[in-house]
């Protein structure tokens, strides 16, 4: 323990640098507290290397306690906004430019069955598509085939 006691700006730097270690690799980035307890000690364990801060455990407890609350507040919206933003559109697919022949009637209720790849896809469109007509598949979803029928 005297050790840490002794070298207490780089062992907070260390935890520092831990703690933003399992929050990114482990939790995924998923909770910001040890994002924020983390970036709290490295800025504590900076300013006592600067000897800004004194290098005693009741500093660093304070400090991290502050700092840690002022990064929450000021980071905490922006990285949830950031976290929440989404990318909606379409991946290009290996069937993207797959095209077939309708063995039966195809609507947007998905009765129909296709079997492609060793997989039983059920088949939908947004305008019904009579048997017989050349089909690509225009998007997928988990176990669906979205098609639309090829112009000639």
């Amino acid at each position: 323990m005297d050790f840490l006691l002794q070298n207490l700006a780089e062992s907070l730097m260390i935890l520092g640098v831990l703690a933003l270690i399992i929050e990114v690799a482990v939790l995924g980035f998923s909770t910001f507290v040890l994002f924020f307890f983390g970036l709290s000690l490295l800025i504590t364990g900076g300013l006592m290397t600067l000897d800004v801060l004194s290098a005693n455990a009741s500093t660093a407890f304070w400090s991290n306690a502050i700092l840690t609350a002022l990064l929450s507040l000021s980071l905490w919206q922006p990285l949830k906004k950031m976290q929440s933003q989404t990318d909606d559109k379409q991946v290009k697919h290996d069937f993207a430019d797959h095209s077939f022949v309708l063995e039966s009637d195809v609507d947007s209720k998905g009765e129909s069955l296709y079997q492609y790849s060793g997989i039983s896809w059920k088949l939908k469109s947004e305008q019904p598509i009579a048997k017989g007509t050349l089909v690509r598949i225009s998007r997928m979803e988990v176990g669906v085939l979205w098609i639309e029928a090829v112009a000639e």
